[in-house]
């Protein structure tokens, strides 16, 4: 149990990747704050900084997506504020490491999750669009939540104790060309 005795603040646990993160990290011991947004529970996100550092210290993960490294011709707003999610990232890591909180973010490519096929249909026909995308992913495949899901478990673990303002690409190689 790589998370027992630590508490997980999950945003977006309704569905695809929050969920896969609140199943995984339960399984891994954490205690689960399940969230999804709205700016009263963002706020009340924002206060688990305090309790962090009373407790010594802790990890914060965001997620953003591969839009927010390497941008995204089809949804350029969207890519926008996944570029600022990872800047927060990197900002805040450097902020709170001398309070011995750990901030870093993942970046997943396209995986499969309810959004996907609204994500697909911005570039017309859903199934063209997917086939378009997957040509340039050298593992040729979409992701599964619950591979998201674990990169963000090892990142929010003592094993990644001195990792922090990462942005963590799992995007099956896509930014690797």
């Amino acid at each position: 149990m790589r998370l027992k005795g630590k508490l997980a603040v999950v945003t977006a646990a309704a569905s695809g990747m929050g969920r896969a993160g609140c199943e995984i990290f339960a399984r891994e011991g954490a205690k689960i704050a399940a969230v999804d947004i709205d700016q009263g529970r963002l706020d009340e996100v924002v206060e688990v900084v305090p309790h962090m550092r009373a407790r010594g210290g802790g990890a914060i993960m965001f997620t953003a997506s591969i839009a927010g490294l390497v941008g995204s011709m089809l949804m350029p707003v969207y890519s926008a504020a996944k570029f600022a999610v990872v800047g927060l990232t990197k900002s805040l890591a450097q902020t709170l490491a001398p309070d011995n909180i750990r901030v870093n973010v993942v970046c997943p490519g396209l995986t499969d999750t309810p959004m996907l096929p609204q994500f697909m249909s911005r570039g017309g026909n859903i199934e063209e669009s997917k086939k378009r995308y997957l040509a340039g992913v050298p593992m040729a495949r979409v992701g599964r939540p619950e591979e998201m899901a674990n990169a963000a478990l090892w990142l929010a673990s003592d094993e990644a104790s001195y990792v922090t303002g990462v942005a963590l690409l799992i995007d099956g190689g896509y930014s690797a060309k």
